[in-house]
């Protein structure tokens, strides 16, 4: 990959400006919405995912609405195939159930995770059973965790037992353990790829020199098959997928089935990769687009005032990534065989605070959660809050 020119910290981050502007599209390109007021709880939409019209990059539109709000420190967003949302908080170690009011429900926990730092209750997943014992049983599929315990951080599945509005968790099993743990630098994302297989971004866990040891799972990607098993294919004949990682957070396929992630880097440069099997990412030896032949170069970089980079999620080939520092959503169009060459696009700057997770949402919408009483942040009354803004096709935005 070609080495592009640095951004300064100031082509890479928006000001906060007045609290009705719209776009800013000088010569920063970031964009801000000011929040409806007053921040009046709306009904989420229901069902999966659909399809935006237009063939071209797919933009916020107008300002976000609350559809969820009380939620203390959460991490991760998970939209299940019946219409229901599950949300993870860290600190209470609680799953909650998103109902069709705004209201939320505890669906259950985790006993096994200790809070502490930015550990505790982390990323989610979900698989579908197969039709036969797991209908037969009352249940159709399996939510994975991320957690954090006194002496690891885990992986396990818990049954998704009852219907939505009404869900609730069965016993754990074991998927994953022995993933090494810190006050920092957990990672913590969970996602089923294409391949049906299970990933999972593993933080450094403040030893950086592992991050370059094959044979460690601290600061890699890893992927799996459900159960915890090593793929044939896996490219060091173990759990590692890709190394050279300080704190990925962010995990997302593409149209093409390419997998992108997030990082967040030390003092000078967030990234956004694009992960091979096998690839080297470089951390600790560099940090951001370095130009090193022995390591794969990020596709994007930001300062890190403008980013510390989270959840990601891509709706036709634009991939929008939340920023925790940064407390606004970057967009990125990755439709191209080079994306290093488009600017991103910032949203919401310095408006809703650290922003945790996005996922596509229903009816043509993206979801966000806000992450203020992280512990870092500076949370207002009614924080945290679940946000839905619509996506509109940008025509001829694509050649």
């Amino acid at each position: 990959m070609n080495r592009k020119p640095r951004r300064s910290a100031g082509a890479t981050a928006c000001l906060a400006g007045a609290v009705l502007v719209t776009v800013i599209a000088a010569l920063t390109g970031c964009s801000q919405v000011a929040p409806a007021e007053p921040l009046d709880t709306t009904t989420p939409g229901s069902g999966a995912p659909t399809a935006i019209p237009g063939d071209g990059r797919v933009d916020p539109v107008g300002s976000p609405a609350v559809i969820a709000s009380g939620l203390d420190a959460p991490w991760s967003i998970l939209r299940l195939p019946d219409g229901s949302t599950l949300i993870s908080e860290r600190d209470t170690t609680r799953v909650r159930e998103l109902l069709p009011d705004g209201s939320l429900r505890d669906a259950g926990s985790v006993s096994g995770a200790q809070p502490g730092g930015e550990g505790g209750l982390l990323g989610l997943a979900y698989l579908a059973g197969s039709a036969g014992s797991e209908a037969a049983a009352g249940w159709a599929g399996w939510v994975y965790a991320y957690f954090t315990t006194s002496a690891d951080n885990r992986i396990m599945r818990m049954p998704l037992l009852g219907q939505a509005g009404g869900h609730t968790l069965g016993d754990p099993e074991p998927v994953l353990d022995g993933i090494p743990r810190a006050g920092n630098h957990n990672g913590g994302r969970l996602g089923f790829g294409p391949d049906g297989l299970l990933y999972a971004s593993v933080g450094d866990a403040g030893n950086s020199a592992n991050a370059q040891d094959p044979n460690s799972l601290s600061g890699k990607i890893l992927r799996m098959t459900p159960t915890g098993g090593v793929p044939v294919d896996n490219p060091f004949g173990s759990l590692v997928y890709s190394l050279g990682h300080r704190n990925p957070q962010g995990l997302a396929w593409d149209s093409r089935g390419r997998l992108w992630a997030s990082e967040f880097g030390q003092n000078t440069w967030d990234e956004l990769n694009l992960i091979r099997a096998g690839g080297n990412y470089g951390w600790p030896n560099v940090e951001g687009q370095a130009g090193n032949p022995e390591y794969i170069d990020p596709v994007q970089e930001w300062a890190t005032d403008a980013a510390s980079p989270s959840g990601i999620a891509i709706v036709q080939d634009t991939l929008f990534m939340t920023g925790l520092r940064g407390a606004r959503l970057w967009s990125v169009d990755v439709s191209t065989e080079d994306s290093s060459t488009v600017a991103p696009t910032a949203w919401f700057v310095n408006i809703y605070g650290r922003l945790r997770d996005v996922v596509p949402g229903p009816g043509g919408t993206l979801w966000f959660v806000s992450n203020n009483t992280d512990g870092r942040g500076r949370p207002t009354a009614g924080d945290d809050r679940l946000y839905q803004v619509p996506l509109q096709t940008q025509e001829g935005s694509r050649g």
